[in-house]
């Protein structure tokens, strides 16, 4: 009995250990948590030894202290087990020591910056990583991914139509080779693993994908409907950098609660229309201020009126506001309202001043995202980043490391 007491119990401790690392957003106090690198809000995916930020606004304005963690993690975002000084070179759960208050906002906030690598903390390895961000009572506050790569293996990456009729006009087909001339594969059908990307988007990430064969050291992967994207469309945007006056999709713009609303231009469900060019930045913000010195604590925020005209949509499903602005999170805070009196999806999110990607999302009572009943439908002309990043494990490796990197475009999508 004692024997099977300590084998469940040890079950027990490595079921806890194997948990995966989900992303956690943060509470209503935290806006604009986002990675920066040179100054410009980007997909978290960097090379080995580069330098990034992430900075995150604290609407309480009163200079509480944060704490950062980082967790190396495996191919499915398991925590590693592998010691902390393997992957660090320094130690993490520090102060944040970098924090400037906003200046001439309506919205008080103080903005934190925490650099990587900094003086307490370098990563020396690559990989998928997570990064806790704790209060001053050890709380999480919140969690983002990140991932790391070096460059040992070349990938080519090209855009293509579907083969399969149904979707030629609707999908984005992934196909690229992995070159391994100069880096010694073992069992490369379990060990080399990929991970594909639209627009940086982990929620919609495509995992466990094999090479479909090999051309002496060249892995190819042609697939049809495995590599394949839901080609979506452009993202819907607002530019609020002049928060007193009406821009752009901007109807008018008031201030009776004590700070501004910006109250947008019904959208219309597009995927009955022909599809229409316009710029985006494919998901992602810019935060600027019309005339302001430090767009980073003079931007001011704003409530955001939203409202979608969408009689396509599923009524079992819900509709949200998603883009970088909020990591894509599918969170009670950008949930839409249906609005039975005029038949409209309403919502209102606090947001920062400057130009503002966004897209509607439907996703089902069961918690899935349903990308093929798109709200503004998919068109293989949509213009998306695509990103292929490649895992390694040999079999004596200790971890996983994350080996290339591919990425393309679909402006140059071929049939």
């Amino acid at each position: 009995m004692k024997t099977i007491a300590v084998l469940l119990l040890s079950f027990f401790c490595l079921s806890v250990t194997a948990q995966v690392e989900t992303e956690i957003a943060p509470p209503y106090n935290i806006k604009t948590a986002s990675f920066v690198q040179s100054s410009q809000n980007v997909v978290p995916i960097f090379r080995l030894g580069e330098s990034f930020d992430f900075q995150f606004d604290d609407l309480f304005g009163n200079e509480a202290d944060y704490y950062y963690e980082i967790t190396h993690c495996d191919y499915n975002w398991v925590p590693t087990d592998i010691p902390k000084s393997d992957y660090l070179s320094g130690f993490d759960s520090q102060k944040i020591q970098e924090y400037i208050n906003s200046f001439n906002t309506l919205q008080i906030f103080t903005h934190y910056r925490l650099s990587i690598p900094n003086n307490y903390t370098k990563i020396k390895l690559s990989g998928n990583y997570v990064l806790t961000i704790l209060n001053s009572d050890k709380e999480v506050v919140l969690k983002r991914y990140f991932v790391l790569y070096e460059e040992k293996l070349p990938v080519a990456l090209k855009i293509r139509r579907p083969r399969t009729v149904k979707n030629i006009y609707s999908k984005h087909n992934l196909n690229f080779e992995i070159n391994t001339d100069d880096f010694l594969l073992q069992n490369p059908t379990q060990n080399l693993k990929v991970v594909l990307l639209q627009n940086g988007n982990f929620n919609t990430a495509i995992k466990n994908i094999v090479p479909q064969y090999n051309v002496g050291n060249v892995f190819v992967y042609k697939y049809d409907m495995e590599t394949q994207f839901w080609a979506g469309n452009e993202f819907l945007n607002f530019d609020s950098k002049d928060i007193k006056n009406a821009n752009n999709y901007v109807s008018f713009v008031s201030s009776e609660n004590g700070i501004y609303n910006t109250h947008l231009y019904t959208n219309n469900a597009k995927t009955s229309f022909p599809y229409s060019n316009y710029s985006d930045l494919n998901g992602n913000f810019s935060i600027r201020k019309l005339d302001g010195e430090n767009n980073t604590i003079e931007a001011d925020y704003s409530w955001v009126y939203f409202s979608l005209s969408a009689p396509l949509a599923n009524p079992n499903s819900s509709v949200y506001i998603v883009g970088m602005f909020n990591n894509y999170m599918t969170t009670p805070e950008n949930k839409m309202d249906f609005n039975t009196k005029n038949g409209l999806y309403e919502k209102a999110i606090l947001i920062k001043q400057g130009f503002t990607n966004y897209q509607y999302l439907t996703v089902t009572n069961k918690g899935l995202i349903d990308l093929e009943n798109a709200i503004d439908g998919n068109f293989y002309q949509t213009e998306n980043d695509y990103t292929v990043l490649v895992y390694y494990k040999g079999t004596a490796d200790r971890y996983v490391k994350v080996v290339g990197k591919g990425a393309a475009n679909s402006l140059n999508i071929t049939n």
